[in-house]
């Protein structure tokens, strides 16, 4: 009787709100084999205009199905795409290790890029931590989400912004929102921090919060994002 009720609720829902791919829009499903095999690849190494002080790589360039699915999660608040892309990134993070372009350790902390507090209460929440959050679940007990990083409310939106520009309007805006767990600080040969992004664009944003985690003993081996533009 229960699982009746919950099909017929799931069907007033579906017709409520259709239910569509977050890649092509096909409706009936979230994400369809066919956009699912389309970012389905190896991770690509970005050289942002920005220098960021490590290495970084995406899971896919910032077009496509991928990047529809991005725009979808972050400005649509499309919430079921944080598993279809929290598994995009576990797959490129088992392949950059198998590839041991992450250094092996015991333990690996993804830290979310930081986002202003008003734009992750526009959006129902900060997308990138849900992304890490998810990707790490899917990695196993010794992977770990520790969100660490906040944006000054006085920023402006970077849309527009050259290079420099993001730069200079990101300078000593990225903060810690706490202080860094003894196991992410430098040395500890133990634990692996990696900065997890959507989209790496100029690479400003990567640069000041590897230099905000730096500067409180965190040492960053690398950034890895969704997609890059």
């Amino acid at each position: 009787m229960a699982a009746g009720m919950r099909g017929v609720l799931g069907a007033a829902l579906e017709l409520a709100v259709p239910v569509e791919c977050g890649g092509c829009r096909r409706p009936g499903t979230p994400w369809c084999p066919r956009c699912a095999a389309a970012v389905r690849d190896d991770p690509v190494v970005l050289r942002p205009r920005v220098e960021i002080g490590v290495p970084a790589w995406a899971t896919g360039r910032y077009r496509g199905p991928l990047r529809t699915a991005v725009v979808d999660l972050k400005e649509h608040r499309r919430a079921d795409l944080v598993p279809v892309l929290g598994a995009v990134l576990a797959r490129s993070l088992l392949r950059l290790a198998e590839w041991e372009a992450i250094v092996p350790a015991a333990r690996l902390a993804l830290v979310p890029a930081p986002t202003r507090v008003l734009s992750a209460r526009r959006r129902g929440g900060d997308p990138v931590t849900a992304l890490a959050r998810d990707a790490a679940a899917r990695l196993g007990p010794r992977v770990a989400a520790v969100p660490l990083l906040t944006i000054a409310p006085w920023t402006r939106d970077s849309a527009g912004l050259s290079a420099g520009g993001r730069l200079a309007n990101l300078h000593g805006a990225v903060r810690l929102v706490r202080r860094p767990p003894p196991a992410l600080k430098a040395p500890h040969p133990g634990t692996v921090v990696l900065l997890v992004d959507d989209v790496l664009t100029t690479g400003a944003t990567a640069a000041s919060a590897v230099t905000a985690l730096e500067a409180s003993g965190v040492a960053v081996s690398g950034v890895v994002v969704l997609a890059g533009a």
